[in-house]
């Protein structure tokens, strides 16, 4: 049977924890999974990652706890079918500006009759065999995430927030603050009313509010602000901050070095 217990989690108001995946490697992800993260997105919008390289990497955590979402490249129908059929237990959709765009978003994720999603056998179905309880269940447990990165999307974001369907509304930091001309300002009172506006929508129509942070310190701090799934940065961040500090430490260790020679 089907289960997807980040939505579960979402539903009791506890805080979910993941992990955005950028670089195309089923290794990387298999390690990342060790870790004891509560859900991983496979972010097929802005990364090479596509088509069987998708599914092996989702293969890569099967018989793990995590919970795999792919965010698609765009909110349209074959892009949402396609990384569900993959083994998505969700999706997340950018480009959302509206009530309307979140009610076709969430279409696409459910099969009839909430939904319009195609009926065929495939990963998570054992390829047809486990066909009618996937059927009967997935409806349930498909976790289906909105981004709110613009200024429409903000401006229409009680209505979104009241999309049956729709379980979180997520926050992309750089999108949404680039969208208010304030880009990378998270300290600005516009995009702290943003936020605000993001998080209140979501409370008052009993949605989960979402946001992709930089780091441990940001995660605490984003849950005690109501952020209840938290990004806590990407795989590509991750390597990066660790390969700079390392390099950063030799180099300053050898300078120091030369210098005692001196």
């Amino acid at each position: 049977m089907i289960t997807n217990p980040v939505k579960a989690r979402l539903r009791a108001g506890e805080p979910v924890i993941g992990h955005w995946v950028s670089l195309p490697s089923p290794s990387l992800v298999e390690l990342l999974a060790s870790f004891g993260m509560d859900w991983l997105v496979f972010d097929t919008e802005h990364s090479p990652i596509a088509g069987e390289r998708l599914e092996d990497m989702l293969r890569a955590i099967k018989g793990t706890p995590v919970v795999p979402i792919v965010r698609v490249a765009g909110n349209e129908v074959p892009l949402i079918k396609q990384a569900l059929d993959r083994g998505g237990l969700g999706v997340v959709v950018p480009l959302v500006h509206s009530a309307r765009d979140a009610q076709a978003a969430v279409a696409a994720a459910k099969f009839p009759p909430e939904g319009i999603r195609g009926v065929a056998g495939a990963r998570l179905t054992h390829y047809g065999l486990d066909l009618p309880e996937y059927y009967r269940t997935f409806n349930q447990e498909v976790l289906v995430v909105i981004q709110i990165e613009t200024p429409g999307a903000l401006e229409a974001v009680e209505e979104i927030a009241a999309t049956p369907g729709v379980d979180v509304l997520f926050i992309g930091p750089n999108d949404l603050s680039t969208s208010l001309g304030i880009f990378r300002q998270f300290d600005h009172p516009a995009f702290r009313a943003a936020c605000e506006r993001v998080l209140g929508a979501a409370r008052r129509h009993g949605k989960a509010a979402g946001y992709l942070c930089g780091g441990a310190e940001e995660v605490l701090e984003r849950v005690d602000q109501g952020f209840t799934f938290v990004g806590a940065t990407s795989d590509a961040r991750l390597f990066a901050a660790a390969a700079q500090a390392l390099y950063t430490r030799i180099r300053e260790g050898l300078a120091a070095r030369t210098r005692a020679r001196a």
